[in-house]
């Protein structure tokens, strides 16, 4: 395993950027990351690497433009020049009056998200993770995919006092199974510690997508019941938090969700927190201007709450910080990274069960926002698509477009899954989210395979 840096060392490496002569404010953003990631195809491994990287990233500011330079040299030397080429580039950037100042100090909470077998895992280790994956996986069929891990310490540090260190760990295994006459399947989990991953789980779960999708067949377009697997669901709640609890798009009435707090925007079973201190949740226990994180509800039964914000974007809203920031320089605004759609009480045989005519997806890919503030996606089915007739599985289907409101869909929801799987379309893992059964979903085109 590489050497940490630490919390001592990383605030001696940041002071070379604090005392940066004449500079109104200095932000130094230290991140120290290593892993391992083992790639298979056709049932066997094809690469397997290893990676260590740091750097520092600062943000100088002056007269109100700040300028943003990044290096990877951690001596004292290299981040002073770091810390002067960011003072440089401030002095041409476009004064922006929105600029709310950097975070104070403050303290933020204790999180043990770190373990230390995760952080060192062997390409060994992995591999035979990839061995129990690939060995769920039926004659005549094979298996791609990757198992990682990583370790990460990262540090905030400002010239308004603000400290903070922590460190996470990561572990993951996903797969896609192919095989017999045009059947796929796919599963995916990730989780803080390695030893809370089950690859054989996921290659099992692959399979048997895989063996009871072969020799699908036409659908037509059209409305449906549908039951979402968590894959799919974590498409539409990352989306959403993308184009409409972004705070900056709300602040700039660019948002679905623009002044409409304490509405209610989707069925009372919605509830939607972001909840970084979780022992679930995989990160940190600060952004990355160094706010302090906490759990945040946006969504409370079926209510809009609130959005994200950065320190810009309150300064936007008339609000506080969420502890939602990204690293400078970043034109998007903030973006919750440890999202969970709360469960509820239905097992999947409940909610097939409760389908007179509909389909059961597993999940999307290739999904695009249409239009923004309707939260509009379009997109495909993928991995295991099947027709769902009185409550029985009638058999699988070819894939299908998918044209379809977030909000409506949520406004939609009958039956939410009893468990939680850590999956996400941006975030890595860092979306719990259940399956759910919605009432109407607008599938706009059909495929030929």
């Amino acid at each position: 395993m590489p050497e940490q840096i630490g919390r001592d060392a990383a605030a001696q490496i940041a002071q070379a950027a604090l005392d940066l002569p004449g500079a109104d404010a200095v932000e130094v953003l230290l991140y120290h990351e290593w892993g391992g990631l083992t790639r298979f195809a056709n049932s066997s491994i094809h690469q397997s690497t290893s990676k260590e990287d740091t750097s520092v990233r600062i943000r100088a500011v002056r007269e109100g433009r700040t300028g943003v330079a990044e290096s990877n040299d951690l001596s004292e030397a290299g981040v002073r020049e770091a810390a002067r080429n960011a003072f440089d580039m401030a002095a041409v950037a476009v004064p922006d009056p929105l600029f709310p100042g950097l975070a104070p100090a403050a303290t933020p909470e204790s999180k043990d998200g770190y373990d230390e077998p995760t952080a060192d895992v062997s390409p060994q280790g992995r591999a035979e993770a990839v061995a129990a994956l690939v060995g769920e996986v039926g004659q005549g069929f094979r298996a791609a995919g990757a198992v990682e891990t990583e370790a990460a310490e990262v540090a905030l540090a400002n010239t308004e006092g603000q400290f903070c260190y922590s460190t996470f760990t990561r572990a993951s295994a996903s797969t896609v199974v192919s095989g017999g006459r045009g059947g796929t399947g796919t599963a995916e989990t990730a989780a803080p510690a390695f030893g809370s991953v089950d690859p054989a789980g996921v290659g099992r779960r692959a399979y048997a997508k895989a063996r009871d999708s072969q020799d699908p067949a036409d659908v037509a377009p059209g409305v449906y019941e549908v039951i979402l697997e968590p894959l799919a669901v974590s498409t539409l709640v990352d989306f959403l938090a993308y184009i409409a609890l972004n705070g900056r798009a709300i602040a700039e009435q660019r948002s679905a969700l623009s002044g409409r707090e304490g509405e209610r925007v989707a069925t009372e079973m919605v509830s939607l927190v972001d909840d970084p201190l979780s022992g679930e949740s995989i990160g940190l226990p600060f952004d990355f201007e160094g706010t302090p994180k906490r759990a945040l509800g946006m969504l409370e039964g079926g209510v809009f709450v609130t959005g994200v914000h950065d320190r810009r974007s309150a300064k936007q809203a008339g609000a506080v910080s969420t502890g939602h920031a990204l690293p400078a320089p970043n034109p998007n605004g903030p973006f919750p990274l440890n999202m969970r759609l709360e469960p509820g009480t239905s097992t999947m045989d409940d909610m097939i069960g409760a389908v007179g005519h509909g389909l059961l997806v597993t999940r999307f890919h290739y999904s695009n926002v249409v239009q923004p503030m309707e939260t509009i996606l379009t997109g495909m089915t993928r991995d295991g698509t099947w027709l769902i007739e009185n409550g029985r599985i009638a058999g699988p289907v070819k894939n299908l477009r998918f044209t379809q409101s977030i909000l409506q869909a949520l406004s939609g929801v009958e039956m939410v899954g009893r468990d939680l799987e850590s999956v996400g379309e941006f975030t890595a893992g860092g979306t719990r989210v259940p399956a759910l059964k919605i009432s109407r979903f607008n599938f706009s085109g059909a495929s030929d395979h």
